[in-house]
């Protein structure tokens, strides 16, 4: 079969601008190449850089502001597109290939009808006509397992899910039946239990309408389950290159043997003990508006020098028993206890003391630290504001918080702007230790990373918490980071708490059906495995 994408030679520079100093161009993407035939996917696979997405929008001849396609050739259908310009660029754009962000939240315009968002390319591109686009759009929310094929576009993107939406953008995708797909992470932002289903309509799409895709993701258990080969980049470079049970199952280069081990961690749980517990949540109830509860009668128990993690799907309330926890929202009902004592529900009821003992570092450090502040100063003042350090005695805690994070002296003027996504959650959890803290609650803080950068945080976080005797609140939605980190293990599902216990209690059956649906959730480094997942699932249906 010949080839429907041929990339040779892919140089794409990016210009990098800092202060004072004239721009410099930088190779981001460095002499890639690859072909890619019709009906079949290629996973682009890599950490946040490795120049994944910048090379699916060049399938597009389309470079990201200040990104410049420098050399190669881009052949679809025998074609050059990087020579296509003006109506017969716009024609390819949307018309021959077509793309899938990784936010469908952020792609859609909230004030139009999703109807009329996803036929508007069909029929800008003279696909067809409107009746004929709506009528296909028809067909593709059944295809992609949307409810209520009929009616579903008449809604507005806020009266959907987030994986309906998801779906709804690979149908707008696949809406002027194009030659080529370019999904750019569009499960990463979605819950295991919304991502299987989203991944299952993905797969069966491609299928059923022979379209050809590059499927771009930092993790590989994902892409193996729906690439026919995959590209393994790093800075820009190709590291390795194969079919996916290869990859998978033989890697040959060390960093793409680390990528399929990165699931390994495993943190042997600690034994409960008799004594008082740190943190003791004693039925607490909570709502946002007064009316809809969003935490509903919640009981915890969190001991020194131990991590509880909570778990479940987004709206199951984990974060909002964050809020509560540090005092952001007032419960309605019940008690929190912190070292045996009362813990006041409003954060400015709290004293000095207990705010230094009670720390948290939040999901995305990009939005937790200020821009204009250096790294001496994000991690230096807690210092001063608990304890009054300053000068020369602050500078030397702030080295020995950045050596203890393995970062160093090195990074003391660095803005946060200059460091890499593992870096500023570093540093975020160098400030929340700065105060030297009794409980630290993490929430989902290595859900924005990629697998092998939050393995190291994930491991970093082990190792302090052997060297301090800190105790963590872990949030997240992602069973493997559970089995790493925690001791013990609360699940939630729509405010309330399912289960809690031992990790080994929780991960080993029987298990409640929510928590069996979370567990069977998590993608396997496997083959097939996908398949497998959607036929539990359809038999379990069928049995109830």
């Amino acid at each position: 079969m010949s080839n429907l994408l041929t990339v040779k030679d892919l140089v794409i520079k990016a210009q990098v601008h800092h202060p004072g100093e004239k721009p410099v161009a930088v190779t981001i993407v460095d002499k890639v190449s690859f072909t890619l035939e019709k009906g079949k996917v290629l996973g682009l696979i890599g950490e946040s850089g490795a120049g994944k997405s910048t090379i699916g929008l060049a399938a597009l001849a389309y470079g990201r502001f200040g990104c410049t396609i420098t050399g190669g050739e881009i052949i679809l259908h025998e074609q050059d597109i990087l020579k296509f310009r003006g109506d017969k660029l716009r024609q390819h754009r949307g018309g021959q290939v077509s793309y899938v962000a990784q936010s469908a939240a952020a792609s859609f315009n909230p004030a139009h009808k999703l109807d009329d968002q996803i036929v508007e390319v069909a029929i800008s591109k003279g696909a067809m006509g409107r009746t004929e686009a709506l009528k296909y759009a028809k067909t593709l929310y059944k295809k992609l397992g949307l409810p209520n094929p009929e009616t579903f576009g008449q809604r507005y993107p806020h009266q959907v899910s987030g994986g309906q939406l998801q779906r709804a953008m690979t149908a707008m995708a696949l809406a002027s039946k194009p030659d080529l797909i370019v999904f750019d992470e569009p499960t990463t932002a979605l819950d295991v239990t919304t991502q299987i289903d989203v991944l299952a309509a993905i797969k069966d799409a491609i299928r059923e309408f022979n379209t050809a895709a590059l499927y771009i993701s930092h993790d590989l258990a994902v892409v193996g389950q729906v690439a026919d080969e995959i590209m393994v980049l790093r800075y820009g470079k190709m590291v390795e290159y194969g079919s996916t049970e290869q990859i998978l199952y033989h890697p040959k280069e060390k960093y793409t043997q680390q990528l399929v081990a990165v699931r390994s961690v495993f943190k042997e749980e600690k034994p409960r003990t008799k004594a008082e517990p740190l943190l003791k949540v004693a039925k607490v109830t909570a709502s946002y508006d007064g009316k809809v509860k969003v935490v509903k009668n919640l009981s915890l128990e969190l001991e020194a020098g131990h991590t509880l993690a909570v778990v479940g799907e987004s709206g199951s309330g984990k974060s909002t028993t964050a809020r509560i926890i540090m005092g952001l929202l007032p419960p309605s009902d019940g008690e929190i206890f912190f070292e045996g004592k009362r813990l006041p529900p409003k954060l400015k009821q709290r004293s000095k003391e207990l705010k230094r003992l009670i720390r948290m570092i939040y999901q995305m450090p990009d939005v937790a630290m200020n821009p204009r502040h250096t790294i001496r100063d994000i991690i230096g003042r807690p210092l001063t504001f608990f304890f009054g350090t300053r000068g020369k005695e602050r500078e030397a805690k702030v080295i020995e918080l950045l050596e203890q994070i393995e970062m160093g002296a090195d990074y003391l003027n660095r803005f946060p702007a200059e460091l890499s996504g593992g870096q500023k959650q570093r540093v975020c959890i160098a400030r929340a230790l700065a105060s030297k803290p009794k409980l630290v609650i993490c929430d989902e803080v290595t859900s924005a990373l990629d697998p092998l950068v939050a393995d190291g945080v994930l491991k970093l976080l082990m190792r302090l918490q052997k060297e301090t005797n800190v105790s963590y609140l872990f949030i997240t939605h992602d069973i493997a980071t559970v089995r790493a980190i925690s001791d013990s293990i609360a699940v939630m599902y729509q405010g309330e708490l399912v289960e809690v216990g031992q990790k080994s209690k929780i991960l080993s059956p029987p298990h409640p059906p929510y928590t069996e649906l979370l567990l069977s959730s998590v993608p396997e480094m496997r083959m097939g495995w996908l398949e497998e997942a959607i036929s539990g699932r359809r038999m379990e249906a069928a049995g109830n």
